[in-house]
This record gives C-alpha cells, structure tokens and sequence, in this order.
C-alpha cells in the first residue's frame, strides 16, 4: 500500500518538531539535527520537516512505494501524467537508500515517486553540493 509523502522546510527544528508531536500525537521515526520524519498510519502519510533551505514552507509532495513493484506502477502512471521525468535512479537523500524519479505539475509543484530500500548515516550523498536541500529534484540530477 502506497503512502503519501510530504516535505515542508522549517525555520526552526525544535519548536515544529514539539508542533507536529502534538499534532500528530506521535513523534518523529526518525529525527536529527536538520530532520524529522513521522511515518503515520492514521492518515497514512510520510511527513518529513527539515533545515536544509532558506526557503520555508512545501518543499515538494510525493508517493511512496513500499515495493519495487509498486514504484514501477507509480512510474507508469508518471508517464501518463505526460510531464517531463526526471529520473534520479538510486541515491542517498532524507537519511535513506531510494529509488526515485521526479515529475512537475502543471502548478509547478515537484512530486517524487520514490522507494525505500535502506536507511543512511548522511543526509545526502557525497555528490549532491553541501548546501543544497537533496530532496529537491534540481540537486541529483543526473
């Protein structure tokens, strides 16, 4: 079953970590100093929050496979939006091993089709520039 994804840009960790705690009525499954991620079942969704811009607010939205399976069923449904794909292919970005390609919407908004197979001890790989926010589609392109 598919998850939702949503990644906003904070100005401030601390205080929207003990914001979405509270709301959520959960804390985060994964949290360090620039990130934190709550994996909900109720709503299903991956919410992630993180440090990494000047730039504050959506980030980007994005369905999460739990399957190589279903990526590949998510990817044909990229190709039928018809926007233009941008595959990333395997990367390390969010603290996590994935597998993800990007597609625009028609109001410019970035969604991510992505799987994950793997947990990191970096944000980012080594490649992606210091300063750059790896989950935005523009940093890894390859």
């Amino acid at each position: 079953m598919k998850r939702l994804h949503v990644h906003v840009r904070v100005k401030n960790l601390d205080e929207s970590v003990a914001f979405y705690n509270a709301l959520f009525a959960a804390s985060p499954t994964v949290l360090k100093p620039d990130y934190a991620k709550w994996l909900l079942e109720d709503p299903r969704v991956n919410f992630a929050i993180s440090l990494r811009s000047d730039k504050i607010g959506l980030e980007h939205l994005g369905i999460q496979a739990e399957s190589s399976e279903e990526l590949n069923e998510v990817y044909n449904r990229l190709e039928q939006a018809k926007g233009a794909i941008r595959e990333e292919g395997q990367t390390t970005c969010c603290y996590a091993q994935s597998e993800k390609s990007w597609i625009t919407d028609p109001q410019g908004i970035d969604w991510e089709a992505f799987y994950t197979f793997g947990s990191s001890t970096t944000y980012t790989e080594a490649k992606a520039p210091a300063n750059s926010a790896c989950c935005e589609p523009t940093c890894c392109e390859k």
